[in-house]
């Protein structure tokens, strides 16, 4: 049994989701911070992925609302490349279109104090799972 890392690839954060071993749940991790204009943390993120043993990855990718792609996109393509060369493993790529939205709306009814649910890492926490969760069960396969 293996798991799967899930990323939300954000240009200040970079939210991070694991599977439990079975691939049946998505888990959040802490996000992580990145420099604008500055290059991805790939080495906190393979760090990550060699801790729990991931054998795939699973990127959203930033459509427009029409589902086009767009230079993010492509800039979150790069990193999920550049992943699977650097582990080996494949990387899957899923429609992020209105995650953030679906994600802020999880978070807001965990009824935790105002503080705590307007933090940003949180949503991105978030919405690596839902990302990481929609391919586990199939609805966004690739």
């Amino acid at each position: 049994m293996t798991r799967v890392l899930g990323i939300d690839y954000g240009e200040r954060r970079i939210g991070m989701a694991i599977s439990d071993p079975t691939r049946t749940i998505a888990q959040p991790l802490p996000t992580l911070r990145r420099r604008v204009g500055r290059r991805p943390p790939y080495q906190a993120i393979l760090e990550i992925a060699r801790r729990y043993e991931v054998d795939a990855i699973v990127v959203g990718l930033p459509l427009d609302l029409a589902g086009h792609e767009t230079a993010w996109t492509a800039a979150a393509r790069g990193v999920g490349d550049e992943l699977a060369r650097r582990l080996g493993v494949p990387v899957h790529y899923v429609d992020e279109r209105l995650t953030s939205v679906r994600a802020e709306r999880a978070v807001r009814s965990l009824g935790l104090p105002r503080r705590e649910r307007e933090r940003k890492e949180r949503v991105d926490a978030a919405a690596a799972v839902l990302i990481l969760q929609a391919w586990l069960d199939g609805s966004a396969r690739s």
